[in-house]
């Protein structure tokens, strides 16, 4: 699945497929993390998940398709992103950007999403696609390997 956002990314931009794919080594890696969020009476004092932005190179969300609770921050303000059945939430650094995001609890009802994180293998090393530096997006980092361990 992986594979197939990266090229319809690359794609997007008007960059050859393999552009991010190919950064990421012959065996990336891949974590999931299932989440559980129990009802929480307080839920003005107690988040589900502290605000974050994500390191890794993709990250896919399968929400909840019933109870809300994932929130991204646009023009200052924390905002719900809809659960959507059976859609995926994809965020992504660079041009891609990754939101500030966290995750509230709900009063009355338990909330599970999963969370598939994509990075790439510790001893590649990756940086910003040279096909979309130029005079207007200038390169902003170097390129580093152990990327996951730098964080």
């Amino acid at each position: 699945m992986a594979d197939i956002l990266y090229k319809a990314m690359a794609k997007s931009l008007d960059i050859e497929e393999n552009s991010f794919s190919g950064q990421l080594g012959d065996n990336p890696a891949t974590h999931v993390r299932f989440n559980f969020y129990p009802p929480c009476s307080k839920r003005d004092k107690v988040l589900g998940l502290k605000p974050h932005s994500d390191r890794s190179n993709v990250t896919v969300i399968l929400q909840d398709e019933e109870v809300e609770g994932l929130q991204i921050v646009k023009d200052e303000k924390w905002i719900t992103v809809p659960a959507i059945p059976h859609a995926l939430v994809i965020m992504s650094i660079g041009i891609f950007k990754s939101p500030l995001h966290r995750v509230v609890t709900n009063t009355d009802k338990l909330r599970i999403s999963v969370a598939v994180f994509n990075e790439a293998v510790p001893e590649k090393e990756i940086g910003p696609v040279e096909a979309l530096i130029d005079d207007k997006r200038p390169r902003l980092c170097r390129n580093v390997k152990n990327y996951a361990f730098l964080n």
